[in-house]
């Protein structure tokens, strides 16, 4: 704080701004965001839990949508193709749009087949969609290892 003491009279206010608990704030600020920022980035590889979830009751007449390893495309026991995967889930469900569809896929089916029906059965107004997969013991699954990259051809 400023203020002119030459004479008795009432002290005036100085015109200038103090900044400096502004600058003390900023950095402050700064040293907490350049501390913060590197912990909230993702970085590969992820070694995420096994879910040990309890296994949900199942419905007495579930909604099986199964995609086989040659990609054909079953509803309930039923194989359909893409065009008539619609009109074979409306009879199956019997168009309640928000019954739970349980949705299975060999391990050999590429995931973008996979999203493929998933999106058709948002298209659909399914939103209720259950990935189904076998259950397990708490082990973690091994992942195979990645191929080693090629080396590069020097000129």
């Amino acid at each position: 704080m400023a203020a002119n003491l030459d004479s008795g009279e009432d002290l005036a206010e100085m015109s200038e701004i103090n900044v400096t608990p502004f600058i003390d704030v900023m950095l402050v600020l700064l040293i907490i965001f350049m501390v913060a920022a590197p912990l909230s980035t993702v970085d590969a590889p992820v070694d995420l839990p096994v879910s040990v979830a309890k296994p949900q009751p199942r419905p007495d007449k579930p909604v099986f949508v199964t995609l086989k390893a040659d990609l054909a495309l079953l509803v309930g026991e039923k194989q359909v193709s893409i065009q008539e995967f619609p009109s074979a889930l409306g009879v199956a469900t019997k168009l309640h749009r928000d019954e739970r569809i349980f949705l299975r896929a060999d391990q050999a089916v590429p995931y973008r087949e996979l999203t493929r029906i998933m999106n058709a059965l948002r298209v659909e107004g399914y939103f209720k969609i259950a990935l189904v997969g076998l259950e397990g013991d708490d082990k973690r699954p091994t992942l195979p290892a990645a191929p080693a990259p090629a080396p590069e051809a020097k000129p």
